[in-house]
């Protein structure tokens, strides 16, 4: 298991959402290249990025501060937040980023969105599938979680298996931003049930023994983003707490 530090991005600054929502803001006076900077230092060997600014408007797409950020750093960066066209992910793939994270559109247009796997190949590309669970079904929030859809984490999942589908980045949305644990149950069922698919685990990562219990359930990845930015534990912290 790998930890994959998160920052997300607004107008070149650095924030924090709680559970998704744009009224509930933190900025940190950081720059994101030397925060990048500083995590691999620590020993990170991938990193995640979302472009909050394109996920409003694909239009205001923060692509030059974006390429500026990959240039900068050595390890590959998945970088997501309101991709709706193939031009999206080819503009992305094109300055240098890793993997392409795919939210809504794969939900809203999922035949679309199989071209993609079809042209740029399954290994570029993640499934961001962020869930509210009700009534013990996994249902799949569209729309920056504003709506939820009729479609659940396992029926997405088997369709996209179709096209090869290889990296799955879930989030239980009422973990998001809490620093109160993520669900762990979800994670070890889900890998259980795919072990093809490398799964990465993101919302509610607040301290050290957050990361140690996701350890058995087999997560290719554990994002975390709002603990680092706090300075609850490094990133180093963290890749030791799992190689003990």
């Amino acid at each position: 298991m790998i930890i994959i530090p998160a920052l997300d991005l607004i107008n070149g600054q650095v924030v924090r959402l709680q559970q998704g929502d744009y009224g509930k803001q933190t900025t940190f006076t950081v720059s994101p290249v030397e925060q990048f900077q500083r995590y691999i230092a620590g020993g990170a060997s991938y990193l995640h990025l979302v472009d909050l600014d394109g996920a409003k408007d694909p239009l205001k797409r923060q692509l030059t501060t974006i390429e500026q950020l990959v240039k900068s750093v050595n390890v590959p960066i998945q970088v997501g937040g309101g991709i709706r066209t193939e031009k999206d992910v080819e503009n992305l793939l094109k300055i240098g980023v890793a993997r392409v994270v795919i939210g809504s559109t794969a939900i809203q247009s999922p035949e679309l969105v199989k071209t993609w796997f079809k042209r740029f190949g399954a290994d570029r590309l993640v499934l961001a599938l962020d869930v509210r669970i009700e009534h013990g079904e996994k249902r799949i929030a569209i729309s920056g979680w504003q709506e939820t859809s009729h479609k659940t984490l396992e029926s997405v999942i088997d369709d996209f298996l179709t096209v090869g589908l290889e990296h799955v980045l879930c989030t239980d949305i009422s973990k998001d931003g809490m620093l109160s644990g993520s669900n762990v149950e979800l994670y070890q069922e889900i890998a259980a049930a795919y072990p093809s698919i490398q799964f990465q685990a993101s919302g509610g990562i607040g301290e050290l023994s957050d990361i140690k219990a996701l350890e058995p359930t087999n997560v290719f990845g554990v994002i975390v983003g709002r603990a680092l930015l706090d300075n609850q534990f490094s990133v180093q912290e963290a890749i030791e707490c799992l190689q003990k």
